[in-house]
């Protein structure tokens, strides 16, 4: 079963800016979106900025998609749970997301490994660790593409 696959750590935030969470974490992120940006139909209009750390590496499960995220991360704990803490006060906080499509034969990566290894995961102590020290939440999105051509 073709399966694409990706993790992130996410900020969000109404009223701050990914500039502005950049400079108060010291550290760059890999992808933001600036809420309200103007693009075309049918992409949707982000509601937060956001500022992520992601892997879409194939060919690895999530937990290790998630490990590589975190060991860039774990140096800045402190920092993103001052900044977690502060976003929480106006509605924004942090996230861990994870997001897989099953059955995503049209998106497919070119190369991806297939195996069912990739269908298992967990999350160790290490990062349970950090979604506690930060105030971060999970948020695990998983999509059955079968059948999607026919929707399309």
């Amino acid at each position: 079963m073709p399966l694409r696959q990706y993790a992130y750590f996410a900020l969000f935030s109404q009223h701050t800016s990914a500039d502005d969470m950049s400079f108060q974490l010291g550290m760059t992120p890999d992808e933001v979106t600036v809420r309200g940006s103007r693009f075309t139909e049918p992409t949707v209009v982000p509601v937060d900025h956001s500022w992520m750390v992601v892997c879409r590496e194939p060919g690895l499960r999530v937990d290790e998609q998630i490990t590589r995220v975190l060991d860039r991360l774990q140096p800045h704990t402190d920092r993103i749970r001052d900044l977690t803490r502060q976003l929480a006060r106006t509605g924004g906080g942090g996230v861990l997301q994870i997001v897989r499509y099953f059955n995503d034969t049209d998106q497919a990566q070119p190369g991806a490994v297939d195996a069912p290894a990739l269908f298992g995961w967990h999350l160790d102590r290490k990062v349970l660790d950090f979604l506690s020290a930060t105030g971060a939440e999970l948020d695990i999105d998983e999509y059955d593409m079968a059948g999607a051509e026919d929707t399309r």
